[in-house]
């Protein structure tokens, strides 16, 4: 399945976590899905609807058919798409986990996203 990953290469741990990922997909020979750097590409964040500070904050993945994914979904989403990894997604697709998950991601984003902008990544 296609689809666009909006991320913020200026967080460090962001921009690990979806080189990372690139990685995975790639060695499995996922190639269809585009990575958008709204830190290089602030206009990018426009096709999600959102501010780029929105999206600075939280991973997006937008399918083909226009449907988008926010936080802990859009890591969910990559996940069943990619070999090896699709039992973590399936994992956190469960209720409870699935709460849990979305409440340590936002958590975690926020913090992350109020460090970054204290050491001035942008």
């Amino acid at each position: 399945m296609s689809g666009k990953v909006y991320y913020n290469s200026a967080c460090p741990v962001c921009n690990a976590g979806i080189k990372d990922q690139r990685q995975r997909m790639e060695a499995c020979n996922i190639k269809d899905t585009e990575w958008v750097d709204v830190h290089s590409n602030p206009d990018a964040a426009l096709e999600v609807g959102d501010s780029l500070e929105q999206v600075r904050e939280r991973l997006y993945f937008k399918d083909e058919n226009g449907h988008l994914d926010i936080g802990a979904d859009a890591f969910i989403r990559l996940w069943l798409q990619t070999p090896g990894q699709r039992w973590l997604g399936k994992l956190f697709q469960l209720p409870i986990l699935k709460q849990f998950f979305h409440l340590t991601y936002n958590s975690f984003a926020r913090l992350l996203y109020r460090w970054n902008r204290a050491k001035k990544h942008w």
